[in-house]
């Protein structure tokens, strides 16, 4: 397996709450974890890396070769569930901290297939024979206007209200966590990112830097290209292949 990462502070930000891990597990399997923490400068902070410090030591605690896509889900749902709760109790526990949460996306890739979970705006990508395929759905404001046909997706891009999440683990005690599963094959690319990436580089810019093969250059190129046009927002990429 092939993974590479990159996160970056942007250009207007003066600190970096986007956190991520990423590594191999026994039987070429290769996981990553990505999240975009909010509410403040400590506790974004806070929250993105708590949330990927407990979601990696659960799936490399708990996963097995040959798992079943029952068992995936449930390791998933059993790691993010634990980042709420560890995430909510601190902000109850400490009122500098009240409000704090973060995005979360999730992906194990194993036996030509990947799996993801996801809460927020934070997405999940697969980069196959010359497309560009969107695995999550975001949970925004804009996105539930798209859906009822209020807002085109061209719309929702400009739209002021687009970092309006209606999901983030940590702000309340239950967490709504969507889950699925996609083949991939050999020279696909899985793509997970922040928002910092999706609102400054489009779908087209993505795939045509993307495009060539040469893998090992993807990460730095995406987050490169978020601060060529604007670099608003801090920006975190990571790209899975075998």
């Amino acid at each position: 397996m092939k993974i590479v990462a990159k996160t970056d502070i942007g250009l207007t930000r003066t600190s970096n709450q986007d956190s991520y891990a990423a590594g191999e597990l026994p039987g070429s399997v290769a996981w990553a974890v990505v999240c975009d923490g909010m509410g403040g400068t400590n506790g974004g902070n806070l929250a993105s890396s708590t949330a990927v410090k407990i979601i990696s030591e659960r799936i490399s605690s708990s996963y097995r070769q040959g798992m079943s896509f029952s068992s995936i889900k449930n390791m998933f749902m059993s790691a993010i569930i634990a980042a709420n709760v560890c995430v909510y109790d601190m902000s109850k526990e400490n009122p500098e901290l009240s409000g704090m949460g973060t995005t979360v996306v999730v992906a194990i890739v194993a036996d030509e297939r990947v799996y993801v979970a996801h809460a927020g705006d934070s997405r999940a990508y697969i980069l196959a024979s010359g497309k560009l395929h969107q695995l999550t759905k975001d949970h925004s404001f804009v996105q539930e206007m798209v859906d009822s046909g209020k807002l085109t997706v061209d719309e929702a891009r400009e739209d002021p209200r687009k970092n309006l999440i209606t999901r983030a683990l940590g702000v309340s005690e239950d967490l709504q966590i969507d889950f699925c599963e996609e083949d991939i094959s050999e020279n696909d690319v899985l793509l997970i990112c922040t928002d910092g990436l999706t609102n400054y580089v489009e779908p087209d810019e993505i795939y045509e830097l993307t495009e060539d093969g040469k893998f090992y250059e993807y990460a730095e190129r995406l987050v490169n290209r978020a601060n060529n046009n604007g670099g608003g927002d801090n920006v975190t990429v990571v790209t899975v292949s075998y």
